[in-house]
């Protein structure tokens, strides 16, 4: 036929035999390129029997990575696993990390236990995903990586608890693309900075907040393949610049922002607020509720001003919205004094160290609403600190108000007191915010469970009864 060539069979099959050679080529090109050899900063292996300083030490590195707080299930037992984290590929479930030789970590060597921390890969080879932070770990020292490992295999009691599987659906529950992931965006850690004095709690700072501390895996906005825009401060401005809304919180930025940062706050605010959840201006909620409680009132003073030092240290990120000074929505003023003001006061001031002032408050100043939003429909609560042993406890109004009274209370307190935040509350937001609340308590609303003492060489955790702490929602 006129414009068409009949292409002969053998001469077909020789180039689909090509084409499967081809095929075959990149394949193993890939296996090789995504094949993990151990990495293990450190050579040997578990050191035998630690010394108690090294586990004290591995003890208190857990409470800088906040460990307990996703490794321990709602009313489960201490580092056993279980707690459903939800990702935006469907729910994972978090893993026995106690020395369990069966269901836990109990067979892991050091190499075994580096390469999952540092460079997110299991013992059997395959990726685990991010939801375990082990972009920021890759940062950890390797002496506290050796510390870690004693800690758990030395310092944690062994509890028999199988692992349970995560919700997510094929394919997106094939893990070979994670080992895709983790070649691109694995950070190529670079050395921290060295110095004395202000200097040197500078950069013990940076340490913790880069590594242990993981604050960019909630406070750094994430790209299309949900990789953090930046690891450190050398990634640019979106680093710590707001997260995006985890469990119906909006989480703020941590640079030096007046409007919604941190540039109102000093250093010895941020570092009361790590020690107790609370100053004069603010108050914690959602999931840094369970970072207080769980790691930072532990800390020591100097790892919290250093903390509160290196977030000092950064600029303030671009404010491409622009926002001015706008009208009071005034429609919220009668719902506001008459369920809002008996603590709060009627100019927005507070009760220092009890009921946050609303007044040019960061957390009020955030582009989206949802927070305050929540806030105002399922209430908080304080959790009670060494040093705040006191639980305050605001209730919740969503059986009291409609969801167009929560939007007035919420632009009233937006567009009033010098906050200047646009009034961008809706009763469809507020319908989807309370359609979007949890039917079962959340981990913010366990954490009480167990009360943290440090004792001997490690850390125990007695658990305590829901009645220990009256007003926790």
């Amino acid at each position: 036929m006129t414009g068409l060539v009949a292409h002969h069979p053998a001469r077909r099959w020789r180039w689909v035999s090509w084409i499967a050679i081809a095929v075959a080529v990149v394949v193993i090109a890939v296996a090789i390129w995504l094949h993990e050899p151990d990495k293990s900063g450190v050579a040997g292996g578990y050191p035998g029997t630690p010394d108690p300083a090294l586990v004290r030490q591995g003890a208190y590195v857990a409470r800088l990575g906040d460990c307990a707080a996703c490794h321990t299930a709602i009313g489960g037992k201490l580092y056993a696993g279980g707690l459903a984290v939800e990702s935006p590929i469907g729910v994972i479930r978090s893993s026995n990390i106690t020395p369990d030789t069966e269901t836990g970590i109990g067979r892991y060597s050091f190499a075994d236990f580096d390469r999952a921390i540092r460079h997110g890969i299991r013992k059997d080879g395959t990726s685990l995903y991010p939801a375990m932070p082990y972009p920021a770990f890759a940062r950890l020292s390797d002496g506290d990586m050796l510390a870690l490992y004693a800690y758990f295999m030395k310092g944690v009691p062994a509890v028999a608890h199988a692992n349970v599987g995560n919700g997510i659906v094929w394919p997106l529950s094939m893990r070979w693309p994670l080992a895709v992931w983790r070649k691109q965006f694995w950070p190529k850690p670079t050395p921290m900075a060295g110095g004395t004095g202000d200097a040197a709690l500078v950069a013990r700072g940076e340490y913790i907040v880069t590594g242990p501390g993981h604050c960019g895996s909630c406070h750094t906005p994430r790209g299309a393949m949900l990789q953090e825009k930046a690891a450190d401060a050398r990634g640019g401005p979106d680093f710590l610049a707001g997260g995006t809304v985890i469990d119906g919180w909006v989480v703020p930025s941590l640079r030096g922002n007046m409007r919604d940062g941190l540039g109102r706050w000093s250093q010895g605010d941020i570092a009361e607020f790590l020690k107790t959840g609370r100053i004069d201006n603010t108050a914690v909620f959602g999931g840094m509720t369970d970072v207080v409680a769980w790691s930072t009132q532990h800390l020591t003073d100097r790892d919290r001003q250093s903390v509160a030092a290196y977030l000092k240290s950064l600029p303030a990120s671009p404010d491409p919205a622009g926002r001015q000074p706008m009208q009071v929505a005034a429609a919220g003023r009668a719902p506001y004094e008459k369920h809002c003001a008996i603590c709060h006061t009627s100019d927005g001031s507070g009760v220092p160290l009890m009921f946050p002032a609303l007044r040019q408050s960061s957390v009020i100043a955030t582009a989206d609403p949802r927070s305050l939003i929540k806030m105002v429909l399922e209430g908080a609560t304080l959790p009670p600190t060494n040093r705040a042993p006191s639980a305050v406890a605001m209730p919740g109004f969503a059986d009291q108000l409609s969801d167009a009274q929560v939007a007035d209370i919420v632009n009233y307190i937006r567009t009033n007191w010098g906050n200047a935040t646009p009034a961008n509350a809706t009763p469809r937001l507020v319908g989807q915010v309370r359609k979007d609340a949890p039917g079962q308590p959340s981990v913010t609303a366990e954490w009480r469970l167990f009360a943290p003492q440090p004792v001997g060489s490690g850390w125990s955790f007695a658990p305590q009864s829901h009645a220990a702490h009256d007003g926790a929602r």
